[in-house]
């Protein structure tokens, strides 16, 4: 019996067989598409994929070493290529190689080799894909050695570049020369470097300009200072002081000639702007002002006066001095401003100090009114040179003020003794001998003040005894000796031994002293104004006295034969004690104790080789001499 389907179901079953086969199909083209993979991949082991290539080499199938050859002896742009660097119509034509560009083979091989085998399978198959239908080319690996490059265009800068030079301005003699400044040229090495490394990066020929700048001078205005500098040499600089001042100096000159080698030129910055600024060296002006400034020094005097004894009022015999002093820094200030201004003529500027006491003062103003103390000493038998010393120094307290409270020096008074000051060589005591210097009679002078002060009752700060009895200090009117004045002298040698006393009063005191040749005395008057003291003073006269030591006689070959002179003079040593009481209206108000110790004294005679009757058997007889 046959039996019949159904037409639906015979659909299926031919659907099925479709399928069926189908599916076969695709795996059989998955089965050849997977063996050409593996069939492909096991081809490329250890080569070049397809469609690979290098700078435009083609490597595809070679293993690395065979591309590193290939690419080794065909990539030749370090080698061969051509660089051509511009500067304006100057230009140098190197190799990528000399510029420092090297190529590195093996390392470009090793990186055409790793496409399409770096990644996933899937990225990889990508890779290698693309390659096969597209192509993919590999830069190569290039080796920049810039410091190979900065060598080169070293070079090529000390060809081309220009040093940036200021203007300068000199002074040859006494012309003002100005020699032009120069703008600089340089080479921007790394702006070059970033040119090249772009070009050869490349691989292709080409011409690079040079990258350089200007270096613009910094200096600028140079030629209104050269006109400023020779405005100032035009004419001599002279200084002056101020108009008015005593003891006139100067003017001082500065010839061009010698003002050229005092003129400098200094570098200062205005606004950003650097300049030249001239000026007048500051320091050879110094040394010239300093060595100036002792002239010019004026110690501030007061004025000095004599008291007339008719009138009660004071005259002036000589004015008051205003102190000066140079003011070394201002008046460089002011030279230098005025001769930046155009001037040549310059006061020196000066710090004044005004005395004391002024011309127009009166004598109740200072509270003299009155001789208080005079004293007497005198000076019998004294060599001339000895009266010109005393002569000399005793006038230099004539008019002398003592302002109240004051401690009077007589040494800063006396000042220099010298001969250039008026005095003369006469004998002095030096040490333990009597010998011949400037200024022997001064103590006669200082003896005076001694007194003077002693007797009016002003306190005595400082008083040096003689070395030994001097008979000057003990003679009175008519030349004869009262040996109660021994132990009343003082002496005085600068600036070592001083004497001084102290003004003690509300008043001012005035000092007048006179010397009489003709009478051989010199006076010593203290005006002021009483305060009613009163002086009571006792002595123990000469105690301890020691004889004199015998006579001594010494050869001096300076001497001539028969020449005999006395250079020392015999003095018994004793001690004295004298002792004052100061009263003022009956009340004690200091009294004092003067301690003095004379040495014994030798006479000594010098003569001169091969004077007869020398050493005599006795004693000549000769004067005291002392200073």
């Amino acid at each position: 019996m046959q039996t019949l389907s159904h037409p639906r179901n015979n659909s299926l079953a031919i659907l099925e067989k479709a399928l069926a086969a189908l599916l076969m199909g695709i795996a059989g083209f998955v089965v050849l598409a997977s063996a050409a993979i593996v069939i492909f991949q096991l081809w490329y082991l250890g080569r070049i994929f397809p469609g690979v290539s290098v700078a435009g080499i083609p490597v595809a199938g070679l293993k690395p070493a065979e591309a590193t050859t290939r690419l080794a002896s065909q990539l030749v742009f370090p080698q061969d290529g051509k660089l051509l660097l511009q500067s304006g119509e100057r230009t140098w034509l190197l190799s990528p190689s000399e510029l420092g560009l090297y190529l590195d083979p093996s390392n470009s091989a090793a990186q055409a080799f790793r496409v399409g085998r770096d990644g996933s399978l899937a990225q990889r198959l990508q890779y290698q894909l693309d390659a096969l239908t597209g192509g993919v080319d590999v830069a190569p690996l290039l080796i920049h050695d810039q410091r190979q490059t900065a060598i080169v265009l070293s070079q090529i800068a000390g060809e081309i570049e220009l040093p940036m030079l200021d203007p300068t301005i000199t002074i040859q003699g006494t012309d003002v020369v100005v020699t032009p400044g120069q703008v600089g040229l340089r080479v921007d090495q790394d702006a070059t470097i970033s040119s090249i490394m772009k070009q050869m990066q490349s691989l292709q020929d080409g011409v690079i300009p040079l990258a350089t700048y200007q270096v613009v001078p910094e200096v600028v205005d140079v030629e209104a200072q050269a006109e400023l500098a020779r405005q100032i040499l035009s004419l001599p600089l002279i200084l002056t002081l101020p108009e008015g001042q005593p003891e006139p100096h100067g003017p001082w000159t500065f010839e061009p000639d010698t003002l050229a080698r005092m003129l400098a030129f200094e570098r200062v910055q205005t606004d950003g702007t650097t300049r030249y600024q001239v000026t007048i060296d500051s320091s050879q002006l110094r040394v010239f002002l300093n060595e100036l400034e002792p002239e010019l020094y004026l110690q501030p005097e007061d004025p000095r006066f004599i008291f007339n004894d008719d009138t009660r009022e004071l005259e002036v015999i000589q004015p008051a001095v205003i102190g000066r002093t140079l003011k070394i820094e201002e008046s460089i200030d002011a030279i230098q401003k005025e001769l930046l201004q155009g001037g040549h003529v310059t006061e020196l500027t000066l710090a004044l100090t005004p005395p004391d006491i002024s011309d127009n003062v009166t004598g109740a103003e200072l509270g003299i009114t009155e001789l208080v103390y005079s004293e007497y000493s005198y000076f019998y038998g004294s060599s001339s040179e000895r009266v010109q010393n005393i002569t000399a120094s005793a006038q230099r307290f004539h008019g002398l003020l003592v302002a109240p409270g004051e401690t009077f020096s007589m040494a800063d008074a006396l000042g220099n003794i010298s001969l250039e000051n008026g005095y003369a060589e006469a004998l002095i005591i030096v040490g333990d001998q009597t010998v011949k210097g400037v200024g022997g009679g001064v103590c006669q002078v200082s003896t005076t003040l001694f007194r003077t002060a002693f007797f009016a009752g002003f306190p005595i700060v400082e008083r040096h005894a003689h070395a030994y009895r001097v008979y000057y200090y003990e003679k009175v009117s008519g030349n004869s000796i009262n040996s109660q004045l021994a132990g009343l002298d003082a002496t005085v040698f600068v600036p070592l031994v001083d004497f001084k006393f102290t003004n003690d009063t509300p008043n001012w005191l005035l000092m007048e002293t006179y010397v009489n040749p003709s009478y051989s005395s010199i006076q010593w008057k203290f005006y002021s104004t009483s305060d009613g003291r009163t002086v009571e003073w006792q002595t123990t006269g000469l105690q301890n006295v020691v004889q004199a030591p015998p006579t001594e006689y010494r050869e001096n070959p300076e001497l001539a034969n028969g020449e005999v002179n006395q250079v020392d003079w015999e003095a018994d040593g004793a001690d004295v004690t004298v002792t004052r009481q100061v009263y003022r209206d009956g009340s004690l108000l200091y009294d004092d104790t003067f301690q003095t110790h004379y040495q014994p004294w030798q006479a000594v005679y010098e003569y001169g080789p091969g004077t007869e009757g020398m050493p005599p058997d006795e004693t000549p007889v000769d004067g005291n001499e002392e200073e």
